[in-house]
């Protein structure tokens, strides 16, 4: 079964400079951060404060998910929060 986004929020964490986000298996919620590298090679003019990462987030929102659902979908049952990196992309 393919994840759910239907909750379009997304969160900076200042301290780890990264975008948090939620999937849904069902009715199971699923955590996702996505790291600054990641955002980096998908926007590589983004700017390094919390609007650029958000916009950045925002812009490749659709190829986000994407790479959320598959990482999930390899990450076996038991864990319901992931980092997505560079390398994921």
């Amino acid at each position: 079964m393919k994840l759910s986004f239907p909750n379009p929020c997304r969160s900076f964490d200042a301290d780890k400079s990264r975008v948090c986000f939620w999937g849904y298996d069902s009715s199971i919620e699923v955590s996702f951060f996505i790291e600054a590298d990641a955002l980096k090679r998908l926007c590589p003019r983004m700017s390094d404060v919390e609007s650029g990462f958000l916009h950045a987030f925002d812009a490749e929102r659709e190829q986000i998910h994407e790479v959320a659902d598959k990482v999930y979908k390899s990450g076996g049952k038991g864990n319901y929060a992931y980092s997505l990196s560079a390398e994921d992309f």
